[in-house]
């Protein structure tokens, strides 16, 4: 019995001495103290994103055991990883914080890049209609300097007449009046002076034999010819130049007068620029869209 009893005695004496290792471990450890404190809102780093956390700091004491105590508590140890799991818990509340402001970013920046695109796509736009006017303007500018020139040009030749047409109607001698085929030529004379501008019909008759006489009997050859223009093709007076020159004539090449082959009349069809500015006109109006 006595051998029992001093077996058993060291062993209580070690139990006891552990026990009070470990108060004497947490009594005396107050770092360790302040870190199973909760953290309150104020420490939280959601209320103050920019604080820094500080980091976790063992204990100074190790204790009777040194770093491992083999006897330890359950309360010991939960004392221990308390801290370890607000600061874990910390970390995931700012992760999360950081992935919805790294979102709010991305989302704001693909609204502001669709809105430039919007933009540029707008004023390239803008800038495609800016050119389109340009380019209709430039063109408006040359027809316009185009139109000017033909203008300047056609009043500069406005008293220009060139001839365009001629013909001769033969007359029997001692006679005045026209024969079928001298109306049909006439006729066609006529034709292509209608709807026309700026044209002038240039009538000079001619009769062989001398002096007054032949002067007057040429005039009514002229007046024949005249009268059919007026009367049956509406031709203005005031476009008509008619004249009774007898036997007179003269060759141009050599400048001799020579006596007139028989009784007839000369019409000439006289044309100047306005005619082709009207021509012009109508060429413009054709080849512009409708």
């Amino acid at each position: 019995m006595k051998n029992r009893f001093l077996i058993a005695l060291p062993l209580i004496a070690t139990l006891a001495l552990s026990a009070a290792a470990q108060q004497g471990s947490a009594a005396a450890d107050p770092q360790t103290t302040a870190q199973t404190q909760t953290p309150t809102d104020s420490d939280s780093p959601r209320a103050n994103p920019d604080k820094q956390l500080e980091p976790l700091k063992p204990g100074n004491r190790e204790g009777f055991w040194g770093h491992l105590n083999p006897f330890a508590r359950k309360k010991y140890v939960e004392r221990q990883l308390v801290p370890i799991r607000d600061r874990a818990n910390e970390l995931d509340e700012l992760t999360a914080d950081n992935s919805r402001m790294l979102r709010d970013v991305d989302s704001r920046a693909t609204a502001g890049i669709q809105r430039a695109d919007a933009h540029a796509g707008l004023a390239d736009q803008h800038a495609v209609d800016a050119a389109n006017r340009a380019q209709t303007a430039h063109e408006t500018a040359q027809q316009a300097s185009a139109r000017l020139h033909s203008v300047s040009q056609t009043v500069q030749n406005l008293d220009q007449y060139q001839r365009e047409d001629q013909l001769q109607i033969r007359f029997q001698p001692g006679v005045a009046t026209l024969s079928k085929s001298a109306r049909a030529n006439l006729d066609q004379l006529a034709d292509a002076m209608k709807d026309q501008k700026g044209y002038l019909v240039e009538v000079q008759g001619f009769t062989p034999g001398r002096g007054t006489t032949s002067i007057q009997q040429s005039q009514r050859l002229a007046d024949s010819v005249v009268r059919y223009l007026v009367i049956h093709h509406q031709i203005p007076v005031y476009r008509i130049y008619e004249l009774g020159l007898g036997n007179a004539a003269m060759q141009p090449a050599s400048g001799e007068r020579k006596a007139a082959p028989g009784s007839r009349v000369e019409v000439t069809l006289l044309r100047n620029s306005v005619g082709d500015l009207q021509d012009s006109r109508q060429t413009q109006s054709m080849a512009q869209p409708q």
